[in-house]
């Protein structure tokens, strides 16, 4: 288990490749002495934790108590903590560190992994989540504190210490107040009959779904009843992920067809992330995907945006971001309208440090996201946030549903405007490691050393972009722009038709993804299907790929038993 950019993500269990008390204590110690190092004033503005339901039963580990212990450490030191009494989604950490000028902020969470996993998760001074050189840093520190200090298992310690303070009130308030900036129909919100069902997952985000609602002067939405309360087993389903679709929903669309609700908004058990499921005139669900979601959500925010700005010559201060893997559809809007976009490595940890930079110099991000259903909507948080997301999408639904439009309608306008951009991204699950690097090292030496695959089956391909090794063929010196790592895989493929198409590792879970995108010029209907069935082709050539690497290193395994 190392610590990374993502901080930490493993099983609960013992063993120092596991989360466990002692590895939380050993973490938490290197995060205090390099904060220390960093900061002179430490222990003045202090840290903040929060922590999420997840629980072991047979190793006794749980989200409330590494979050404990983690507290215990900095007090101990004589550092702040303001720790939440109870659980909370993600985003309210990063919500904190900023609304009360923190040092860092803390959140014990495994977000939508199996029931068995938990996670540590880092955030800076700038309320986003850290990236190089921290990483490396706070890993080295660990390293050289790994002796527990004295009294470092009792977390009973911190109850009486008045370095100990719980903010779960106070940004109960102030979140819901910063959020509602967001909200530009609050008339239409309050006559509106348009219904929705909300699942949680298992997780923490149906009280503050339910008032965010209330904030928005929204009717509450329908909570699924298996679902709506925190439990660490997560019953009902086999992922707790609401990205996996349909197989995730199947009690909110009972509950919906039951109650007439047209729309289902899902959170991850953290909430930081929003899944949305609509149903169509022939009384079929759609789920929309995070790039779908990341579409209507852009064009939403700016409309309302542009709606209510009083200076049309502020727009040229006016930012959107996404990762370089999501959908460019922001990118077309951009073009047309005139504000500007931004792609960055994938993760909001880069979406969140780049959007404090472009407002650290006076500009407004209004939005960013990833296509993994991640949308940051309030630049309150500078982090994906899934009780944001969903008000703010049931207010846009509720608008449409003024001008008697469902949101899969103002998704084809919204393609008919700037550009009918179809993407398609999938997986494989892939535990070996050796494997995943036999891929990739095929890649790079396809027809010899340091060549890449010139074509997809018929599709030729024009440039390539590999940020573990920094080379970039559309560069004059052939050096990427984007941020490089040697300890994640990534290559991109553009090809000559237009298409784009990324391979890549995941940070946090043990799957390699892949991603394909080609766009059809706006109004042009006809070239609709040719972009479904690039897409699906060359995603089919991705998966034949790995299926043979695996087949190959199997054979090779074989071989060696004898």
């Amino acid at each position: 288990m190392e610590f990374g950019t993502a901080g930490l993500r493993a099983a609960m269990g013992a063993g120092i490749s596991h989360m466990n008390d002692l590895t939380i204590i050993q973490t938490t110690q290197g995060f205090c002495r390099y904060l220390e190092k960093n900061f002179s004033d430490l222990k003045k503005r202090g840290v903040v934790i929060g922590f999420d339901a997840r629980a072991h039963l047979s190793s006794g580990g749980s989200s409330k108590r590494f979050a404990r212990l983690a507290a215990n450490t900095f007090i101990s030191q004589g550092v702040p903590v303001y720790l939440f009494s109870d659980i909370i989604p993600t985003p309210f950490v990063p919500y904190t560190v900023t609304h009360l000028k923190l040092c860092a902020g803390i959140m014990v969470t495994a977000s939508h992994n199996p029931k068995q996993d938990n996670g540590y998760k880092v955030y800076w001074e700038n309320g986003a989540q850290i990236i190089s050189p921290h990483d490396k840093g706070i890993s080295q520190a660990i390293e050289e504190n790994q002796e527990p200090w004295p009294q470092a298992w009792d977390d009973r310690l911190i109850d009486s210490s008045p370095l100990l303070h719980d903010p779960y009130a106070m940004v109960n308030k102030e979140y819901f107040k910063d959020i509602q900036k967001q909200c530009f129909y609050r008339n239409i919100n309050k006559e509106t009959n348009l219904k929705f069902v909300h699942t949680s997952v298992h997780g923490v985000g149906h009280k503050f779904v339910q008032l965010a609602f209330k904030a928005f002067d929204l009717s509450p939405p329908f909570a699924v009843p298996e679902q709506k309360d925190p439990d660490p087993d997560f019953p009902t389903v086999k992922y707790p992920n609401p990205e996996e679709g349909k197989g995730v929903l199947t009690l909110s669309f009972a509950l919906a067809e039951k109650d007439g609700a047209r729309i289902i908004l899902a959170n991850d058990p953290d909430a930081d992330r929003l899944a949305v499921a609509e149903k169509q005139e022939s009384g079929e669900w759609k789920v929309f995907s995070g790039n779908e979601l990341g579409a209507l959500l852009g064009w939403w925010i700016f409309t309302c945006w542009k709606n209510n700005s009083r200076d049309a010559r502020a727009i040229k201060d006016v930012y959107m971001l996404s990762s370089t893997v999501s959908s460019k559809i922001l990118r077309a809007i951009a073009l047309k309208e005139g504000f500007h976009f931004e792609e960055t490595l994938t993760g909001f940890k880069w979406m969140g440090n780049r959007a404090k930079q472009l407002m650290d110099q006076g500009k407004a991000v209004l939005f960013a996201f990833e296509e993994a259903i991640g949308y940051m909507c309030c630049p309150a948080v500078l982090d994906k946030d899934g009780v944001s997301a969903a008000v703010i999408t049931a207010e846009m639904a509720s608008f449409l549903a003024t001008r008697n439009l469902s949101l899969s309608q103002q998704l084809k306008a919204v393609y008919d405007e700037y550009g009918f951009h179809i993407t398609k991204a999938s997986y494989f699950i892939c535990h070996d490691p050796k494997v995943i690097q036999q891929l990739f090292d095929n890649l790079r030496n396809f027809d010899g050393k340091n060549t890449y695959p010139k074509s997809c089956g018929r599709f030729k391909v024009s440039g390539i972009r590999d940020l573990t090794t920094g080379y970039d063929s559309s560069q004059p010196d052939q050096k990427a722009i984007l941020p490089t790592s040697k300890s994640s895989q990534m290559i991109t493929f553009t090809f000559a038709n237009g298409g784009v198409a990324t391979m890549r590792t995941s940070g946090t879970e043990p799957k390699i993804k892949y991603y394909s995108e080609l766009c059809a010029p706006p109004g042009n209907r006809y070239c609709h299907l040719q972009p479904y069935i690039w897409c699906n082709r060359v995603c089919v050539a991705f998966w034949y790929c790995f299926r043979e690497i695996r087949a190959l290193h199997g054979q090779i395994i074989l071989l060696k038993s004898f």
